[in-house]
């Protein structure tokens, strides 16, 4: 890619050409050929790949409907390239024929479409199951384009087949839209005690004004066991602190020396230093602790005390191996509480 950048694409497309089996570097072909009038070579090499595509990893037959393509990304390549030539239709075509493959949450057919403000066919794109991110694409674009009751059944039409992802979603629209009540709603349906769920739930409940039922519920899963209390202290601390009853929390946490390990002094020192009380939040961080350095030159940092950071950070480790756990469920005071 440097020697693109430095106007020697046709070297950089010569280097490239050979090793476009492999995904990173078909992308960076494909992005270094732009300008160079090889689009129609590269995409007639992306079709041969994704008809000849690699023996299916289910049943190992090179005939097998199942094949993917090799490189994986070879479709979205292909449509890419198409667009940058101006036929979008061939581009929609080639996604929709060979499969529109979503990586890290993009859905390549669906932001083609939006590109293109094609809304009808990405409705259609984003209706059925295990279309997730298609249908976040489409209440993204609706959101951003003022139809919040539009985004809002998209989300309620997903949940129909993603029980998990679909209400979390509608939940936060509904909070953007100051409507945090049914967003408390939709996420206690999902009855759930998952830790991103139930870190929603008490999200939207402080926002509300209503921690101390945020409280309630981390004392109702504590007492049937479902979540450790460890698990819950952060949760804990942050609801207490939005109840106005952050000393609690400060002496529930000195008193709790196994409840979130490192993790607990991190989270009371954000807490103290938020509420304005940042001398006690750097005193509950140990500077002779690794673990703690991060947090508390932050801290330093915050204060226009970045030299003493710097020195902080700078500091050689300790060499003194950590002591070995011991039995019982303070086991958990040293992990994070994921």
């Amino acid at each position: 890619m440097s020697l693109a950048r430095c106007g020697r694409g046709e070297e950089a497309h010569a280097l490239l050409l050979p090793h476009v089996a492999d995904w990173l570097l078909a992308e960076a072909l494909v992005e270094a050929s732009a300008g160079l009038g090889r689009d129609e070579e590269i995409a007639t090499l992306l079709e041969a790949r994704i008809v000849a595509g690699r023996p299916c990893v289910r049943c190992g037959s090179s005939e097998c409907a199942g094949r993917d393509p090799e490189p994986f990304n070879a479709v979205a390549l292909l449509a890419a390239v198409r667009e940058r030539q101006g036929r979008t239709d061939e581009a929609v075509e080639a996604l929709r024929t060979y499969g529109s493959l979503v990586v890290d949450n993009r859905d390549p057919l669906a932001e083609l479409l939006i590109r293109h403000d094609r809304v009808d066919e990405l409705r259609a794109h984003a209706a059925g199951e295990d279309r997730e991110e298609a249908a976040r694409h489409l209440a993204e674009l609706l959101e951003a384009r003022g139809d919040v009751e539009g985004a809002i059944e998209v989300y309620r039409r997903q949940a129909e087949y993603d029980s998990w992802h679909a209400p979390a979603l509608l939940a936060r629209l509904l909070a953007r839209h100051g409507r945090g009540a049914e967003a408390v709603e939709v996420v206690r349906a999902m009855n759930s005690a998952e830790d991103w769920i139930v870190d929603l739930l008490c999200e939207l409940l402080a926002a509300e004004g209503r921690a101390g039922e945020g409280l309630a519920h981390l004392d109702a899963l504590e007492a049937r066991g479902t979540r450790e209390p460890w698990e819950l202290f952060r949760l804990r601390a942050r609801l207490l602190a939005a109840c106005g009853r952050l000393d609690e929390a400060v002496e529930e946490a000195r008193a709790s020396s196994g409840s979130g390990g490192p993790y607990a002094a991190e989270e009371m020192a954000r807490l103290l230093a938020d509420a304005g009380r940042p001398e006690e939040a750097e005193a509950f961080l140990d500077s002779d602790r690794p673990e703690h350095r991060r947090a508390l030159g932050l801290l330093l940092i915050e204060r226009g005390r970045a030299e003493e950071a710097v020195t902080l950070l700078r500091a050689p480790r300790s060499t003194t191996p950590p002591p070995e756990p011991g039995p019982g469920p303070a086991d958990h005071g040293d992990c994070p509480p994921f």
